[in-house]
């Protein structure tokens, strides 16, 4: 079966469950995956009992939803796709990184295999979309970097952002204004754990730049 034979619904419970665990060690249950695909629970026991009897996950019950092999491929498939479409929108389209997610929600059901192998192509290859998830290879390898929440990171160190969450196009508006991308360096200058405020001086930037717990949760970097 290949991934365009799923139905829609299923490309989406597929990607879900495993972009779900690429960042987060967090159980992946169907009341995690109903929070992020905004539906009711009931909904997703059921699709997740029809994902079971078609082979591509694994669900005790009350526990936690796993991929088989042909569901992970399928999986990283779709999130192939879906990066490939967001670094198209943007590279190629012009649109803003805070723009392309909800696009490619939609277009990632409605392109062909042939069509993202083009994009792909046209785009030399790359290896991350705008937000630095890397693109899986087509192959399959996920390629996930090397990288650490900035939330845990010590005042002192320098690091350099190397993927940002893409859930809140507000926020990536944020981190534009304030020169906080992909690839910028930055210095940790304070923490304060109780309050899960940071202060970083991005390079460049004239002045440090104060981050909240939601901001500093959506910022991975490596040192």
């Amino acid at each position: 079966m290949a991934v365009s034979d799923l139905t829609s619904a299923a490309q989406d419970y597929l990607k879900v469950i495993w972009a779900s665990g690429e960042w987060s060690s967090t159980p992946v249950t169907t009341k995690l995956i109903a929070e992020r695909l905004g539906v009711r629970p009931p909904s997703v026991s059921d699709a997740v009992r029809r994902l079971t009897e078609q082979g591509l996950v694994t669900h005790e019950r009350y526990g936690t939803v796993e991929l088989t092999d042909e569901g992970r491929a399928h999986a990283v498939a779709m999130v192939r796709r879906h990066r490939l479409i967001e670094t198209f929108l943007v590279q190629v389209l012009g649109y803003g990184w805070d723009e392309v997610h909800d696009e490619a929600e939609v277009l990632e059901h409605a392109v062909s295999d042939t069509m993202i192998a083009r994009i792909d192509e046209r785009l030399g290859h790359p290896v991350r979309d705008p937000h630095g998830d890397p693109i899986p290879s087509a192959d399959g390898d996920p390629r996930r970097p090397d990288a650490r929440l900035l939330t845990g990171v010590e005042p002192g160190t320098a690091a350099v952002v190397a993927r940002i969450s893409d859930s809140d196009p507000g926020l990536l508006r944020y981190f534009a204004e304030v020169g906080l991308g992909l690839d910028a360096r930055i210095t940790v200058l304070e923490a304060l754990p109780f309050t899960g405020t940071m202060t970083v001086l991005v390079a460049g930037e004239p002045v440090p730049v104060q981050l909240g717990a939601e901001a500093t949760d959506a910022v991975w970097v490596t040192l």
